[in-house]
């Protein structure tokens, strides 16, 4: 599984804990001059999944204010951009003369080599903890002109939307459940971040042409996949209906996974057949007509669905499911990276 670095103040006794924090910041982000009403007991925890090119930080804590100075970045200026995801709490930022407000589900962008101000408040209800995910992404490997970025800091940004929402899913899905993924995966995974996280920046820069060729075929890829999985069990589920949904051509559509390791109509049926040998295997299913759990993941027609799970199998469903029927067997497989755009 992914390897996930885990920080949890509450560890040590309340009043060390605060100084626990700022050590911590200074030493896997930025220095950082923090400040906060609840330094005296300062409960918090961060998750560091390192991706490849880039690294998730997943952040708890109460309510706190944090500047980075000239003065600060002259000690240690690491030359990367902070793409931060608010998940509980308001949070605001503000960076060359530009302030946003951020809620849940919404980003903002900034580069943590130059001067920015950071406050993160929690819900005032029951003293909820404020929390985000954010990505660190190293300078060198924006593939975005530099001279461009600085019209994006301190800015706002949709993760309800588009590309936003589709980012913001997977920072979820990768931070909340490393456990699901191949430690070998990292990298992949990580390009696959980067593309989503370049093609919304660069969106938001009114620079579609600006962004790589593959950059963008990769990105439209994770969103074909993640449509199709949001929509495996209809029926109605063709290639010619994801091109519609897309508004791109089925030619187009075909020309996209040249370079993948499957067409779009193999990779549809393949997820169906993978969802259904899964839930033919599941005790808690088992009085559930083999000819149901085929109409559940998109095979309404019994026969066509018993040719083509024979034909992938080498079995008909039923015997499949007589094959794999010990309630005491049960078998805990990692998500498959194809599987990354969404969390079922």
């Amino acid at each position: 599984m992914l390897h996930r670095d885990t920080v949890d103040t509450t560890v040590l006794p309340p009043s060390e804990r605060f100084g626990m924090w700022l050590d911590l910041v200074a030493r896997t982000a930025v220095p950082l001059r923090i400040r906060s009403a609840h330094s005296a007991d300062f409960a918090a925890r961060a998750d560091f999944i390192d991706l490849g090119p880039i690294q998730l930080i997943g952040f708890e804590y109460p309510s706190l204010a944090a500047t980075r100075t000239r003065k600060l970045i002259r000690r240690s200026d690491p030359d990367f951009h902070i793409l931060a995801l608010t998940t509980g709490g308001v949070g605001t930022s503000s960076q060359d003369g530009r302030h946003s407000e951020t809620r849940p589900g919404e980003f903002t962008f900034y580069d943590a080599s130059r001067p920015h101000d950071v406050y993160h408040h929690a819900s005032d209800q029951d003293r909820a903890q404020a929390t985000s995910v954010i990505m660190r992404i190293p300078h060198s490997v924006l593939p975005l002109p530099p001279q461009r970025m600085a019209a994006l800091y301190g800015g706002w940004m949709s993760g309800t939307e588009g590309i936003g929402a589709l980012l913001a899913q997977f920072l979820h899905q990768i931070s909340g459940h490393p456990e699901q993924y191949h430690a070998a995966d990292a990298n992949r995974l990580g390009a696959v971040g980067l593309d989503l996280a370049t093609t919304m920046l660069g969106r938001h820069l009114v620079a579609e042409d600006e962004i790589p060729t593959e950059v963008r075929r990769r990105a439209l890829v994770t969103q074909v996949q993640a449509y199709v999985h949001r929509h495996l069990g209809d029926p109605a589920l063709t290639p010619q209906a994801v091109a519609d949904a897309h508004h791109i051509s089925l030619r187009s559509l075909h020309r996209l996974f040249e370079a993948e390791e499957s067409t779009v109509a193999s990779y549809i049926r393949d997820l169906r057949l993978e969802r259904c040998r899964r839930d033919l295997t599941d005790p808690a299913l088992r009085t559930q007509p083999v000819q149901t759990i085929g109409a559940r993941w998109g095979f309404p027609d019994k026969a066509h669905f018993s040719r083509a799970f024979r034909a992938a199998q080498g079995m008909s469903p039923q015997a499949y499911r007589e094959g794999n029927s010990d309630p005491a067997r049960i078998v805990n497989r990692p998500a498959s990276t194809d599987n990354l755009p969404l969390a079922d």
